[in-house]
């Protein structure tokens, strides 16, 4: 076969083309900093790049849901504190209103600091957290507690959204309501807690205790002069009360449990954002220092290329006319 010049020269053409798109490639990664800058370079890549995107994007979300939902609790085991102390005083003052020295001075000054007692205990359990009604279950935009005057002692009552007494069974179920977070894929947990839940409860004795009638009748007790009805200050009601404190611990004890899982869960999702984004790195990053090597290499091999060329293609017109 006659090799002629215009073959050589669509060869050195065709090869001068490979180079500088080789160089074009390389460049582009250089710049970009990443292996892939189009699907078509390498579509199994691309989709297992995509996959991690989505997959680390969702666990920030999930993070986003664990850090709220921490804040949250901590400003509802902030509440139970200050409830437990407000319960813890009301029993202290019961017990002194069992001293045989004390006058219907004494016990006035008592129920009046018991009624301001339960005022502070709504206003603590109408906390609310970045706009909600922390204790209010699912109508996290109405308060839950509401109190009212009757003759000169503070009933404590379940609200409805007008901040009247709760009639409607509806809105009941709504305050009674626990809500619910997703953590990771498919793992959802109930965080919150319940103004009815800390109101309304079983002691351990199987007894139900209402807290608003338990206050009502403290108060109620306090104002008689009837021996037999003051003496269930120290026998019944204080009962009562201890038993409200120790359902306040529980309920604040799992309030701490599950603060402890949502700062495991946070550290575990921490931790699979981490291993997905090295993995996500290896994928789509390029070393940079192997791509440098390699741009150097190819700019060697053009630049030798068009060395050769101008040897190897020599001959012109003016070759001939000579």
């Amino acid at each position: 076969m006659r090799v002629t010049n215009k073959m050589l020269s669509n060869n050195f053409l065709r090869d001068m083309r490979n180079n500088l798109g080789n160089m074009k490639i390389l460049q582009g990664q250089l710049t970009s900093g990443k292996e892939i800058r189009r699907p078509s370079d390498n579509p199994f890549k691309v989709a297992r790049a995509m996959m991690l995107h989505t997959d680390i994007n969702t666990n920030k979300q999930y993070n986003d849901n664990i850090k709220d939902t921490i804040n949250w609790l901590d400003t509802t085991d902030t509440a139970l504190n200050q409830a437990g102390n407000v319960l813890q005083r009301v029993r202290e003052l019961m017990i002194s209103s069992g001293n045989a020295a004390y006058g219907t001075n004494e016990r006035s000054a008592i129920k009046d600091e018991i009624n301001e007692k339960v005022g502070e205990l709504a206003q603590i359990l109408n906390t609310n957290f970045d706009g909600k009604y922390v204790f209010a279950g699912s109508r996290g935009t109405a308060k839950p507690l509401g109190t009212d005057k009757v003759q000169g002692n503070t009933e404590l009552f379940l609200s409805d959204r007008e901040g009247l007494r709760l009639t409607s069974d509806s809105e009941a179920e709504m305050l009674a309501k626990k809500l619910s977070v997703e953590i990771s894929q498919g793992v959802t947990m109930e965080y919150n807690i319940t103004a009815a839940e800390l109101l309304k409860f079983t002691d351990e004795k199987g007894k139900e205790i209402n807290l608003s009638e338990v206050f009502k009748n403290i108060t109620t007790h306090l104002d008689s002069a009837d021996t037999q009805e003051s003496n269930k200050l120290v026998g019944e009601d204080l009962e009562n009360i201890t038993s409200a404190i120790g359902n306040l611990l529980k309920i604040r004890a799992e309030v701490g449990a599950k603060q402890n899982r949502m700062d495991s869960a946070k550290e575990k999702n921490e931790d699979e954002s981490y291993n997905m984004t090295e993995i996500l790195s290896q994928t789509e990053d390029i070393d940079i220092t192997e791509k440098v090597m390699e741009y150097t290499t190819a700019q060697t091999v053009y630049m030798a290329s068009l060395q050769t060329s101008a040897k190897v293609i020599q001959p012109s017109l003016i070759d001939y006319i000579r």
